[in-house]
């Protein structure tokens, strides 16, 4: 069974996902962390993340696996790499051209199909995996979000303000929800969940709950 989880950046989807996936015996498939390395592979080669040929040329070849936690890409692990705000934002352009998405999502479906899966993205519902047996669509107001993720930089060294983190939120939502390649959008038999309010446990209940409805697994 493959239970999806979209949303907008900062909604909580990463950490949902992963707890989902421990709490029920699947699998976890970080699929952001993919454009990541992506929009990484490009900046190591210089390349312009706007030049959509050559960006997807990387995307064709690139290798990239994904161990628990960490991420390796060409053999190099970049697992902290691809978290940084240079990161994020080339994952947010590479992640607009057809030829990366085409590419990613060849892989997406090559791993996960056929086996017990927990994904996370922004398609994952809508384009990947259209007959996913259980959909959720996370979402948060932009304020939050931008605090969410200026607390993760922090964590990580990186001190931004408040303001520059939401213009970066605000940024992102247009890109995601206006590309032509698999624009942001809620599957219309996805399950949508503000986290606004929600501490992570609450959401994480939620999600296991319905999981486990629509699984067939026992409840807990």
């Amino acid at each position: 069974m493959i239970i999806t989880i979209d949303g907008p950046a900062g909604a909580g989807k990463s950490t949902a996902a992963r707890g989902l996936a421990k709490r029920l015996g699947f699998e976890f498939l970080d699929t952001g962390a993919m454009y990541r390395a992506v929009g990484w592979a490009c900046l190591q080669r210089g390349i312009d993340l706007h030049d959509e040929a050559r960006v997807a040329e990387v995307a064709a070849v690139v290798k990239l696996e994904l161990h628990d936690s960490h991420v390796i890409c060409d053999g190099h692990d970049v697992s902290a790499a691809i978290r940084t705000a240079d990161s994020s934002k080339a994952a947010s352009v590479v992640a607009a051209n057809p030829g990366v998405r085409s590419a990613m999502v060849d892989q997406q479906r090559a791993t996960a199909t056929g086996q017990n899966f927990v994904t996370e993205g922004r398609d994952q519902g809508s384009v990947v995996f259209p007959n996913a047996g259980c959909k959720f669509f996370l979402t948060a107001d932009a304020h939050e979000r931008a605090t969410r993720r200026q607390v993760e930089l922090e964590q990580r060294g990186y001190f931004t303000p408040l303001d520059r983190v939401l213009a970066e939120i605000h940024d992102r939502d247009h890109r995601d929800q206006t590309r032509e390649a698999s624009p942001l959008v809620k599957a219309a038999d996805a399950i949508e969940i503000d986290t606004s309010r929600k501490t992570q446990s609450e959401v994480l209940d939620e999600l296991e709950l319905v999981s486990r409805q629509r699984s067939g697994l026992p409840l807990t």
